[in-house]
């Protein structure tokens, strides 16, 4: 089927509507936004004259909603100006323009009566073949369908984003009775490598996959929660990065989804679960639950719910928790458990499941009865909700951020185990697991001969996931690697290309990260045709140097040693540049300091869209010594040929640097000229390593050649100096900085312009960079950095004196 997707029209400017609208536009399509036109005039319209048919008040709401979303935080556009893409319009007056549309996607409220009246409306304007899907959470997909035409029905399907749907990954396709499969296969494929979703195949069941699991685990969890007595801020801490899972934990995340939807979903499940679902009764309200939602405490979207923020006498923001005993607020309390304690040295995830169902605390309580919770209720849910264990998986972990899904979870406490605990607690799973374990099965997924395998109930055999083929998952080259030390993995991904990873602490460039980058490069030169550097946390493709060993040269005043790290940096730094293989990087999450400086130097960098990278040294009282600083200045001068103003160029650059900025999206490190027309954005994650060996392999066969150092940077010398020290010197008059970051912004501003040059010239790579291990040097020595180091050792801020 040859069909592409150039404009969409979304119906609804709610906060899903707006910010699916938004993640339209991200990737370059032309959206049409429509919403309801309004009944009544606002005070402020009737004040000004405006009446009904005013097109400012015509458009009001979708209007508001828009800029609403625009304001928001965590930003819904990779770049402010993609807005642009985005037309504004209403029902009455702008519905007739979706003819013009190749996808008309539905956000409108959740109920059914609605939908319905307005796919009617849809269905007289609509082309034929245009696709027609539905945003619902819940909403039986073949009731919105039933009595549209047939070209309607054979093009309708439910396409389930998740909220926030730029960053959650997940995208239920859930077909209707009569949806040509030739519609869910597009569907699936462009979720996938347009939208970077994890698109998952889903029945038209009661919450389909993710909202089905999901919920049954939220409410559980807080059912458990005031049966232990545990409070808000420890049922978070347990149910957060603590066990694979994102750092809002499970009151906080309901207070940034909203109690109402919760409440929403749940009682729709429990009333649609009658004599379908064993544990139907589960999806009643805890008290809890219930109380705050009649109280109207909905969470961010009321200004309270399981957590409140108020400011105390000095103005400064205090985050307040609900107690359950009174349901008033009060001060939030540090948590801490004694398992949790026995976890802290254990960097392994898999690895901590095991202690944490050990406890003998509470804690240790809490997660034996909402595991074996979880994991019953999903045993039961196939084939209801999938017929395919992985799916499962593979939507918890995409709608929900969780590192691991449920059945990988159970795999890395152990099978059997795992089954004991269950059986402890009566929570015994369905019977095709005791059939799984009595074949002798040890594990619901196994890797064989590279590939992935999960075990398939129909079956009873061990079939590949599906997909992966389009994937370089590096857990499947465990056969396969070259070299390996304590922080950096080498591994052979096969057509002569080679992968480094690094596995240090968020992947930070200690002795071992760098010599595996060293070696890496020796072998690929030696035995092969390119290098991906690239991992698949999911916490940092690299967040910079390791503070640690820095901060204890410094503190001994070891400059001798420094010296000779920053020289071993900078030198591994500028063989990524220059070596006889292309380099591709494959950046994601956090790329700072030195891993933004890894990435300036490659040959290509295949970034995903969510990497935010910085040259973030001004932080720590330092400037980028690793080939940051004079990458940028090499940058500078390459613009100066295009025309643009170079003191305005310059100025940018020495500003990103100063203010430590970091992108908030790969488009915006392209705008900061940290990505350049040769790197690539890649909108899915899975996808990454795969682009990034593709990349390499293109740069090998298009005849790469080995490029020589620069010896053509033009520098500013003193003129570019003196620009900087009047605006530094305003800075400091108006006590924007103290005198520590006057020394540093000093530093930065004489390396980034080559020095004490007396009028503008060329130099070369290696003078920039001794400039920069100089003043990186000089600035080691200072108590001031000492003490903004140590602030971020200990896990405080750097002090700004």
């Amino acid at each position: 089927m040859n069909r592409s997707i150039r404009k969409v029209a979304v119906l609804g400017s709610g906060i899903m509507g707006s910010r699916i609208a938004c993640h339209f536009a991200n990737i370059g399509v032309q959206v049409l936004l429509l919403d309801i036109v309004p009944r009544e005039l606002t005070e402020a319209e009737t004040a000004k004259g405006l009446t009904l048919e005013h097109p400012a008040v015509r458009n009001r709401i979708v209007n508001e909603s828009f800029q609403s979303t625009l304001k928001g935080s965590p930003a819904a556009l990779y770049s402010p100006k993609f807005a642009d893409r985005i037309k504004l319009g209403n029902f009455d007056d702008n519905l007739k323009d979706i003819k013009g549309y190749d996808w008309i996607i539905e956000v409108v409220v959740e109920r059914l009566d609605i939908k319905k009246s307005l796919f009617e409306k849809v269905d007289q304007v609509r082309k034929p073949g245009t696709l027609i899907t539905s945003n619902t959470s819940g909403i039986p997909i073949h009731l919105m369908s039933e009595g549209r035409s047939d070209d309607f029905q054979q093009h309708f399907c439910g396409t389930h984003f998740f909220n926030p749907p730029r960053y959650l990954r997940l995208l239920e396709i859930i077909p209707g009775p009569q949806t040509d499969p030739a519609i869910v296969d597009f569907l699936m494929h462009y979720g996938d490598l347009f939208l970077g979703k994890t698109t998952v195949l889903g029945k038209d069941t009661p919450g389909f996959i993710a909202n089905r699991l999901g919920i049954f685990a939220m409410v559980q969890t807080i059912r458990t929660a005031e049966e232990l007595g545990l409070t808000v801020e420890e049922v978070d801490k347990l149910t957060g990065p603590v066990v694979g899972r994102p750092k809002s934990g499970t009151f906080r995340l309901s207070d940034l989804v909203g109690l109402d939807t919760t409440v929403h979903v749940a009682n729709n499940l429990y009333t649609s679960g009658e004599g379908t679902d064993e544990s139907r009764e589960a999806f009643m309200l805890p008290p809890i639950m219930q109380r705050l939602f009649e109280a109207k405490r909905l969470g961010d979207k009321s200004g309270q719910g399981f957590y409140k923020k108020t400011k105390d006498e000095k103005g400064k923001t205090v985050i307040m928790a609900l107690a359950f005993d009174t349901m008033e607020y009060r001060p939030s309390e540090k948590v801490k458990f004694a398992t949790l304690e026995g976890t802290k040295a254990i960097d392994n995830l898999s690895k901590r499941f095991g202690v944490l169902l050990d406890g003998k605390d509470k804690a240790g309580e809490f997660y034996r009865r909402t595991f074996t919770d979880a994991f019953r209720y999903a045993t039961y849910r196939i084939p209801e909700i999938s017929d395919e264990l992985y799916r499962i998986d593979q939507a918890i972990t995409a709608g929900f951020g969780w590192q691991m899904g449920l059945f990988e979870t159970w795999d890395a406490i152990g099978l059997k185990k795992m089954l004991g605990i269950m059986e402890g607690l009566d929570k015994k799973p369905a019977n095709w697991v005791y059939e799984m374990v009595e074949a002798g099965q040890e594990s619901f997924y196994k890797v064989e001969k590279g590939k992935r395998l999960y075990y398939d109930i129909p079956t009873k055999s061990y079939q590949p996931v599906p997909g992966q083929e389009s994937f370089v998952i590096l857990s499947n080259y465990s056969d396969n690697i070259v070299w390996k030390n304590a922080g950096a993995t080498l591994y052979d991904i096969g057509d002569g290309i080679v992968n480094l990873e690094f596995h240090s602490k968020m992947n930070t460039f200690g002795a071992e990260v760098v010599e595996g980058v060293q070696k890496g490069i020796s072998l690929a030169e030696k035995d092969f045709r390119g290098l991906v550097i690239g991992n698949e946390s999911t916490e940092a493709f690299s967040a910079g140097a390791n503070l640690a060993m820095l901060f204890m040269f410094a503190l001994e005043q070891d400059f001798d040693e420094i010296n000779l790290m920053i020289a071993q940096f900078q030198q591994t730094i500028m063989r990524a540049r220059y070596s006889s293989i292309p380099v591709v990087t494959a950046p994601h999450t956090l790329a700072l300091g030195g891993g933004c400086e890894l990435n300036l130097h490659a040959d290509k960098v295949v970034a995903h869209a969510e990497t935010y990278m910085g040259l973030v040294e001004l932080g720590v009282g330092l400037i980028p010594a690793g080939g940051g600083t004079k990458e940028m200045a090499v940058r500078c001068s390459d613009l100066y040929r295009t025309g643009d103003p170079e003191l305005n160029v310059l100025q940018n650059a020495f500003m990103n640097i100063a203010q430590a900025k970091v992108s908030t999206s790969a488009q915006e490190a392209y705008e900061m000229n940290y990505l350049q027309d040769k790197d690539q954005i890649v909108l899915n994650r899975s996808r990454l390593l795969a682009e990034a060996k593709q990349a390499a392999l293109e740069l090998a066969d298009n005849g790469y050649t080995q490029p020589t150092q620069r010896t053509d940077i033009k520098v500013q010398g003193k003129t570019g100096i003196a620009l900087f020290q009047a605006g530094i010197a305003q800075m400091r008059m108006a006590n924007y900085i103290s005198d520590h970051d006057v020394k540093i912004a000093n530093k930065l501003a004489h390396v980034i312009c080559g020095g004490d040059l007396s009028y503008p010239q060329n130099v070369t790579e290696q003078y920039l960079l001794d400039l920069e291990r100089e003043a990186f040097l000089s600035l080691c020595g200072e108590k001031k950095t000492l003490e903004r180091m140590q602030g971020l050792l200990t896990g405080g801020k750097p002090s700004r004196n």
